[in-house]
C-alpha cells in the first residue's frame, strides 16, 4: 500500500484512539480513515475477499499463524498458471550390480582374454594351502562298544534289546532326504529304537518316485551300521495289525525344524515305549546341528560309510569318472566339475531377471505357477530383482561361470564337466560357455543313450551320477549353494584330508564386476585369482556349533594327523 493511502482523505479526522503497547505504530487506524478500502468501486470479488481476509488476519494477529497458509496458498496459485504439457523426467541410473550386464562384459574383454597366455593353467597349481595343524583322516567309530557307551552315558539307562520302530519320510529332492536318512540314523540309535527303511516323499518339483533300494545299495546300509542301529526294511505283522496295516494310522509327530536331541528324548521316546512305533512326517532338517558326540558319530557313520550309491548307479558313475580322467590325461587326468543351476525352476524361483526379454519373463511367470502355485502373487508381496542379484541370490549364468574360470586361470583347453538338470533356453545361454571352454562334457554327452535310458525320467538317479562324477574331480565349483554342493564339500574334505577343494566365489564381489563398464581383463583376472585364492584358504573349516556335519566334517568325523602321514591310507570304502 502506498503511503499516501495511509493519510486521512480530509484535514478533519477523528483522532485514534491510543495504540495497544503490544501492536505496532504502523498498523493503528482510525474508525473513519481514509485508507484503501476493499470495498471501493473498480474492484473485483477476489480482490475484496483476499482483502477482507487480510483485515482479519491483521486485526486478529493472526499473521505469523497463517503466514505458512499464506505461502502454501500463493504458491499453488503461482503454480496454477505454469504449464505442465512438458515434465522433465529424470532417470536415476541402476545401483551398480543391480542389472545383468554381463554379456556386454564379455564381449569387451573377449579379445584380450583369449590372447592371454601369460599364467600355467590353474588346474595344475590351484590348491597349494594346507592346515597349518596339520591335515586330517577319517575316524568314525564303526565299533558298537564306544558308541553303545556314548548313547548310555547321554541317555543314562541301560540298553534293552528296542524301544520301538521309528518311519520317517524324507521329503525334498536327493541331497535333502540324505540329511533325513542320516537325522533318522541318529535320533533312532540315540533313542534305542529300530529305523524302518526311510521312505521317500514324492515331491512335485522333483517328481521322482524312486524308492531307497533304487538310489541307494540297502544291503549294505543295513550291513554297515548293524552294530550300532538297527534297521529294517518292514515292520512286524503283529504291530501293523493294530493299524489296519495301514501306515497313515500310525501317530504321526509334526516335530519344529532343527530340535534339539533332548526334545527327542523327553517328548518322542515316552510315546514311542507307549505306541511301539511312531512316524514322523516331514523329517527333513528335525534335529539340531548341535548334538552330543554320540550322535554326531552316528550321522558320520550314516553319510560318509553306510550311504553308498546302488550298484547300478554307482558303477555308471565310476565310468563316467574314468572317461573325464581319460580325456584330462594332459593335466595327469585332472578335471574341473561345476554345479550349474541354471534350469528352469531355479531361475522362476531366484525371481531374478536376465536377458531373455518378455519371452522370458511369460516363461518364469508360467513356471513360479505350476511349481508353487500362488506363492510368488499373494498381495503386498513385492519382488525386487534387482536387490537380489546385489545380494548374491542369482544364479550364476554359463556365461558368468566361463567368464569367471577364465579369470582364474583355466583355460580352454580345461576338461570340464558339467552337473546340472536341463538348462534354460540352452541353445542361447550355453554358447558363451562353450565358447571359452570346448572340451565342457556332461553326463549325456559322456554316457551312450543306452547307458542312461533307466535313469532319464528320475531326477534324483540322475543327479546321484552327477554327484559321483563332482566326487572325484580335481576342482569342485559350486554357483548357487544348496543341499547337493553342501554334501559334496562335505564329502571331498572327507576325502581330501580336510580339503574341500572347492571354488565358492562372492557372488556380491561378482556381480559389481560384471556390472562394471570400465574394468579390463587384467584388472577383472586379478580381482578372479583373489577370489579363487580366498577359496583355497577355506578350504580347510572346522566346524561351528550352527554348521552341518555334512559339510564341515572336522573334527566330529576327522581327526588331525600329522603333515608326514597320508590321510587317505585310513579312508573306508
Amino acid at each position: 500500500m502506498h503511503a499516501k493511502n495511509r493519510l486521512p482523505s480530509s484535514g478533519h479526522s477523528t483522532p485514534s484512539p491510543p495504540a495497544s503497547p503490544l501492536r505496532s505504530p504502523r498498523y493503528r487506524h482510525g474508525r473513519k480513515s481514509g485508507r484503501f478500502s476493499p470495498f471501493q468501486p473498480g474492484r473485483t470479488i477476489a480482490h475484496r475477499l483476499a482483502w477482507l481476509l487480510l483485515s482479519v488476519l491483521l486485526r486478529r494477529q493472526g499473521i505469523f499463524l497463517f503466514a505458512p497458509l499464506i505461502y502454501i496458498s500463493g504458491m499453488l496459485l503461482y503454480m496454477g498458471t505454469v504449464s505442465f504439457d512438458v515434465v522433465p523426467v529424470i532417470k536415476h541410473r541402476p545401483a551398480p550390480g543391480s542389472v545383468y550386464r554381463s554379456p556386454q562384459l564379455y564381449e569387451k574383454l573377449k579379445i584380450d582374454m583369449n590372447a592371454d597366455n601369460s599364467s600355467v593353467d590353474a588346474i595344475s597349481t590351484i590348491w597349494k594351502n594346507s592346515y597349518k595343524g596339520g591335515e586330517w583322516r577319517p575316524c568314525v567309530s564303526k565299533s558298537s562298544e564306544d558308541l553303545r557307551y556314548l548313547l548310555v552315558f547321554y541317555l543314562h539307562v541301560c540298553m534293552p534289546e528296542s524301544n520301538g520302530y521309528i518311519y520317517v519320510e524324507a521329503n525334498g529332492g536327493l541331497n535333502q532326504q540324505r540329511t533325513s536318512i542320516c537325522n533318522a540314523v541318529a535320533v533312532a540309535g540315540y533313542l534305542n529304537a529300530t529305523l524302518l527303511i526311510p521312505n521317500f516323499h514324492f515331491h512335485s518339483i522333483w517328481r521322482d518316485p524312486s524308492k531307497f533300494k533304487d538310489i541307494y545299495d540297502e544291503d549294505y546300509f543295513i550291513s554297515a551300521l548293524k552294530n550300532n542301529v538297527q534297521i529294517v526294511d518292514k515292520i512286524p505283522e503283529y504291530i501293523m495289525e493294530r493299524f489296519d496295516h495301514n501306515m497313515t494310522n500310525v501317530y504321526n509327530f509334526r516335530i519344529k525344524a532343527w530340535s534339539s536331541i533332548q526334545y527327542f528324548k523327553d517328548v518322542v521316546l515316552p510315546k514311542l515305549l507307549e505306541e511301539k512305533i511312531i512316524r514322523i512326517s516331514p523329517f527333513a532338517n528335525r534335529l539340531s546341528f548341535d548334538a552330543p558326540p554320540a550322535v554326531q558319530r552316528l550321522r558320520c557313520l550314516a553319510n560318509y560309510e553306510a550311504l553308498r550309491f546302488s550298484s547300478p548307479i554307482l558303477n555308471l558313475g565310476e565310468t563316467l569318472v574314468a572317461r573325464m580322467k581319460k580325456l584330462g590325461a594332459n593335466s595327469g587326468g585332472k578335471y574341473v566339475s561345476v554345479h550349474l543351476r541354471f534350469e528352469e525352476d531355479m531361475v522362476a524361483f531366484s525371481c531374478c531377471v536376465f536377458d531373455g526379454g518378455e519371452q522370458e519373463k511369460e516363461d518364469m511367470i508360467k513356471a513360479r505357477e505350476r511349481g508353487w502355485k500362488g506363492k510368488f502373487t499373494k498381495p503386498g508381496r513385492v519382488i525386487r530383482p534387482g536387490a537380489i542379484r546385489i545380494n548374491g541370490k542369482c544364479p550364476l549364468t554359463p556365461l558368468e561361470v566361463g567368464l569367471m574360470l577364465r579369470g582364474m586361470g583355466f583355460d580352454n583347453n580345461t576338461y570340464i564337466f558339467l552337473a546340472s538338470g536341463k538348462i534354460y533356453n540352452a541353445e542361447k545361454t550355453m554358447g558363451p560357455l562353450l565358447e571359452m571352454f570346448p572340451n565342457l562334457q556332461t553326463k549325456e554327452m559322456l554316457a551312450t543313450e543306452e547307458e542312461l535310458a533307466p535313469y532319464k525320467n528320475f531326477s534324483s538317479r540322475m543327479a546321484a551320477i552327477d554327484y559321483t562324477v563332482c566326487l572325484h574331480s580335481e576342482v569342485f565349483v559350486t554357483t548357487q549353494g544348496g543341499n547337493f554342493p553342501h554334501f559334496l564339500m562335505g564329502h571331498r574334505r572327507y576325502m581330501h584330508g580336510g580339503h574341500s577343494k572347492t571354488i565358492r566365489p562372492d557372488k556380491r564381489k561378482l556381480v559389481l564386476l560384471f556390472d562394471n563398464p570400465n574394468i579390463g581383463w587384467k584388472s577383472f583376472k586379478r580381482q578372479m585369482l583373489t577370489m579363487r585364492s580366498h577359496s583355497d584358504s577355506k578350504g580347510f573349516e572346522l566346524k561351528r556349533p550352527s554348521d552341518s556335519i555334512y559339510t564341515f566334517p572336522c573334527p566330529d568325523c576327522m581327526c588331525r594327523t600329522n603333515k608326514s602321514a597320508d590321510p587317505r591310507s585310513s579312508t573306508a570304502t
